[in-house]
């Protein structure tokens, strides 16, 4: 008798299950509301309430730190969307609980009211939760008999990524710049409603994989473990070696409520000026910082506690995870000011404006640069609706209704640039470039770390870490200089989009490997929320940090903003690139 992931493999396309297609439209429409989205927070609440698309007129410092709780939020929900799947909901049903809630979010923002932004914000961090961890589950259980192919799935799946990001910040940001905010806002929450259906109209071709919750959790041993501990590891023999004490247990409890209640009191003490830990108020000092402080000497408390009574290869190893987890923060507090502080650079501080031939060649660009991904995109639903109309006719239907959309929103917005005489680039489509660089380079990294020439993981971290430096070194260099009112070149903000794509691809890939590869199996879950968190906090400081983008530039110049993110990045590369004898001998042979 065929199991359900054989027949799955039965119909191919691109090679593959037609269910990774399923899943890579899926994770498309989701990546295009959430990226839509994302791409005009930070610009719909500093822009002018005078201007000719007025926002809301907030400080950046009060738009960073909403915008960091909600970002610092969407790595922290997935750990508890994760565990909800596996014990109640299955993977299947969490996807669709968590696509329709973030659907509500995206048609709540679109009401342009405070408490609809705040609510809308709210869902989309809960949707996110039940999404994000639980469709790269279902293609998990998918290849589990086919381990080898399962590089190549992922290959695709993240393009779907990419593809969505892209489209989502074009359309959803010229909707929002050159029409209206709620018709951006509005966009991002119709395509994940239309990516929700057809997602669940495909039930059939999955049959019961990722239906129901499975007891059974396969996990990736560390390199070089031994027979002996990979027993102990399947029968949990060596959990009751290092059980959590009460006393881990009460500290992970209150340094995760000192975590959240920072989160929340951040953006709520500046906008609203309800400060939960004035308490805690030094003369110098805001009250919730210091409270923040102690939290992190608690959690220090908690984790060395904890590695110390492991073995020693177990300890150096973990020790190691730390000190990458470390960096991590560093690197994505530097690479997210793409959703803040680069936003509001490429507003007012970049020349947008375009005529004459330069106008015509952008916009021949532009074409190109959105109509030949389409068209490629467009070939694979093509392809997938041959093996799979007659099983899954409905969801097809979906996705082509979803790809007219596309095609006639594309047409209308080429047809109106084409057709002025002046053409003004918009803030978002700067953020496109990331995922266009990825798309063009992806492969180029991918065979140089399968080569002889794969550098060490510790090379790989400073590679990205100064890189991404560069970057942020081009701002600091172009703006340098510049009176109030004067704009630069937009070759600037280009090559530091760059540069900070070929550090993310040479960074952000590795961290999450290493954590199946360095942590015992038993505290993967544990470790992969460590990671997690890791990228939550870099996150909110990129948004706290990226929200003094004006006080900054008032006290001493734009320049000096960008040399922040050159000096810190790469003092920290060149840290981890020191520290990389020490990180090999505490990963004991693991690569």
């Amino acid at each position: 008798m065929n199991t359900d992931i054989q027949n799955l493999f039965k119909d191919k396309v691109l090679g593959h299950p037609a269910g990774l297609i399923v899943l890579f439209f899926t994770e498309m429409w989701e990546r295009f509301s959430f990226y839509g989205m994302r791409v005009l927070l930070v610009n719909f609440l500093t822009m002018a309430i005078t201007s000719s698309n007025p926002g809301w007129g907030w400080t950046a410092e009060n738009a960073g730190a909403l915008f960091g709780t909600y970002a610092m939020l969407l790595y922290i929900t997935p750990i508890i969307g994760g565990v909800v799947a596996d014990k109640i909901t299955g993977y299947r049903w969490a996807v669709v609980i968590g696509s329709v809630v973030m659907a509500l979010g995206h048609a709540s923002m679109a009401l342009e009211t405070e408490f609809s932004l705040y609510l809308g914000l709210g869902l989309l961090v809960i949707g996110t939760g039940f999404f994000k961890p639980n469709i790269t589950s279902i293609i998990s259980e998918m290849y589990k008999e086919n381990p080898e192919k399962k590089d190549g799935a992922y290959t695709i799946f993240y393009m779907g990524v990419n593809a969505g990001a892209f489209f989502g910040m074009m359309l959803c940001g010229y909707l929002a710049e050159k029409v209206g905010w709620s018709y951006g806002f509005g966009l991002a929450g119709i395509f994940m409603i239309l990516g929700t259906l057809q997602f669940w109209l495909s039930g059939n071709l999955f049959g019961n994989i990722g239906a129901k919750p499975s007891n059974v959790h396969e996990v990736e041993l560390p390199q070089n473990i031994n027979e002996n501990t990979a027993i102990a590891v399947k029968t949990n023999d060596v959990e009751k070696q290092n059980p959590f004490t009460m006393l881990d247990k009460v500290l992970i409890v209150i340094t995760a409520i000192i975590g959240l209640g920072y989160a929340i009191n951040d953006p709520m003490s500046k906008i609203a000026g309800i400060d939960m830990f004035s308490w805690a108020k030094t003369p110098s000092v805001e009250g919730q910082y210091v409270v923040v402080l102690v939290g992190l000497l608690l959690f220090l408390v908690l984790s060395i506690g904890r590695i110390a009574r492991y073995t020693k290869v177990v300890r150096d190893r973990m020790i190691a995870f730390i000190i990458f987890a470390f960096f991590t923060v560093f690197f994505w507090m530097s690479f997210e000011q793409g959703a803040s502080s680069l936003i509001l650079f490429a507003r007012d501080n970049v020349d947008r404006v375009l005529t004459g031939n330069a106008a015509v060649t952008f916009n021949i660009i532009n074409a190109l640069l959105t109509v030949v991904p389409l068209i490629i995109i467009t070939y694979v639903l093509f392809l997938l609706w041959k093996k799979t109309f007659k099983k899954i006719p409905g969801s097809n239907i979906v996705l082509v209704i979803c790809f007219l959309c596309m095609w006639g929103l594309v047409g209308w917005m080429l047809n109106r640039e084409f057709s002025a005489d002046i053409s003004e680039i918009t803030v978002s489509w700067f953020s496109i470039l990331n995922s266009f660089f990825i798309i063009v380079f992806a492969s180029f990294f991918s065979k140089w770390w399968e080569s002889k020439y794969n550098p060490s993981a510790a090379t790989k971290y400073a590679l990205g870490l100064i890189i991404m430096a560069i970057g942020f070194g081009l701002l600091a260099f172009g703006s340098y200089g510049i009176e109030t009112g004067v704009k630069v070149s937009m070759l600037w903000l280009v090559l530091a989009y760059l540069f900070h794509t070929l550090g993310e691809l040479c960074l952000s890939p590795v961290g999450l490997s290493y954590v199946s590869k360095l942590v015992p199996a038993r505290m993967i879950a544990l470790m992969f929320g460590m990671w997690y968190l890791a990228i939550a906090i870099g996150n909110k400081l990129a948004a706290v940090v990226g929200g003094q983008i004006e006080n900054i530039t008032k006290e001493y110049s734009l320049s000096t903003f960008f040399l922040i993110f050159t000096i810190v990045p790469l003092v920290a590369g060149l840290l981890v690139f020191a520290l990389n004898p020490v990180l090999k001998k505490l990963m004991h042979g693991v690569r």
